[in-house]
C-alpha cells in the first residue's frame, strides 16, 4: 500500500521521533511511505479557537498535497488531526469553500486515518513485531476516544508487543486537562485535571505512559517532569516501531 505520511505541527517542531517512527513502523510492514513536502498545518487550532474562515487555505493545500489518487491511505501519528480532516475540513469547505474545494476535501477525508486505525482496520495487522520490555500504561486521548472512537485499537496493538508489561490507567478515560487553548484559557482547571491523571499514573509504578497524541504527551510529560516523576511519556509509535535488532534507546535509561 502506498501511504501518505502526515507529520502534524507538533510532530514537526517538538516530536519528529513519533513521525519518524511511524515511517519506519509502516515500512518494515511493507508499505511504501510517501511525505508530500507542501504540507503544513490542518487548520485545527484555528477552527477550535473559533476562526473558521481563516483556514481555507490550509485545507486547500491538504486536499491538494494528500488528494492523489496513487495515495492510498494518508495516516497521521495524531487523534486530533485526524479529527479535523474528517470532520472539521468539511465544516470549513461547505461554509466558505468553493465546489472543487468541497470535492477534494470529500475524497481524502475518506482514506486519513489514526496511526493504530489503520494498523487494525485497514491492514489487518495487530501484532507488528515490536519488542519493549517496560512498564507501559495508556491515556486514551479525547479526540481518540470520543471523536474517532477508536475503542480497543490500540491496547490490541500493545497487548502485542513482545515482553511488555501492559499495565492499565485508573480512570483512563479521563481527559488529561490539555484541550489545546483550553490550558491557557482555563490554567487553573487544566492544572488540576491534569494533576489527578498524574496521580493515577503514580498508583501504577508505569516507567512509560503512552497516547496517540502528542499534544496530550507534552502536557502530561510536563507535569510528571516537574514533580520529579520516574515515568516518561512516549508516543505510541515509537513503541511499535520499537524491534529486538532496534529496540527503543531513551537519552534517559527507563527504569
Amino acid at each position: 500500500m502506498r501511504i501518505g505520511l502526515f507529520a502534524t505541527c507538533l510532530g514537526d517542531t517538538l516530536f519528529p521521533e513519533a513521525v519518524k517512527s511511524t515511517a519506519v513502523l509502516l515500512a518494515r510492514l511493507g508499505h511504501d511511505v510517501v511525505f508530500p513536502p507542501g504540507q503544513t498545518c490542518c487548520g485545527q487550532m484555528h477552527v477550535n479557537t473559533g476562526y473558521q474562515r481563516e483556514p481555507v487555505p490550509l485545507v486547500r493545500n491538504f486536499a491538494e498535497q494528500f488528494g492523489d489518487a496513487s495515495i492510498d491511505a494518508v495516516v497521521m501519528p495524531s487523534g486530533s488531526c485526524v479529527g479535523t480532516v474528517r470532520h472539521q475540513h468539511d465544516l470549513v469547505a461547505r461554509r466558505y469553500g468553493d465546489a472543487a474545494l468541497r470535492s477534494g476535501v470529500a475524497a481524502v477525508k475518506g482514506k486519513t486515518y489514526e496511526l493504530s486505525e489503520l494498523l487494525v482496520d485497514v491492514l489487518g495487522v495487530t501484532d507488528v513485531g515490536a519488542y519493549f520490555p517496560h512498564r507501559v500504561t495508556y491515556h486514551p486521548t479525547c479526540h481518540s476516544l470520543r471523536m474517532l472512537r477508536v475503542g480497543e485499537k490500540p491496547l490490541k496493538l500493545l497487548r502485542a508487543v513482545d515482553s511488555i508489561d501492559l499495565v492499565e490507567l485508573p480512570e483512563a478515560d479521563a481527559c488529561c486537562g490539555f484541550g489545546g487553548t483550553f490550558a491557557l484559557k482555563n490554567a487553573d482547571t487544566s492544572t488540576a485535571m491534569l494533576q489527578d491523571k498524574m496521580r493515577n499514573i503514580a498508583t501504577i509504578g508505569a516507567d512509560v505512559c503512552t497516547a496517540g497524541d502528542s499534544s496530550c504527551l507534552m502536557h502530561i510529560g510536563g507535569g510528571l517532569s516537574r514533580i520529579g516523576s520516574g515515568t516518561r511519556t512516549l508516543h505510541l509509535a515509537q513503541i511499535l516501531a520499537a524491534t529486538r535488532t532496534a529496540p527503543y534507546a531513551p537519552t534517559e535509561a527507563l527504569r
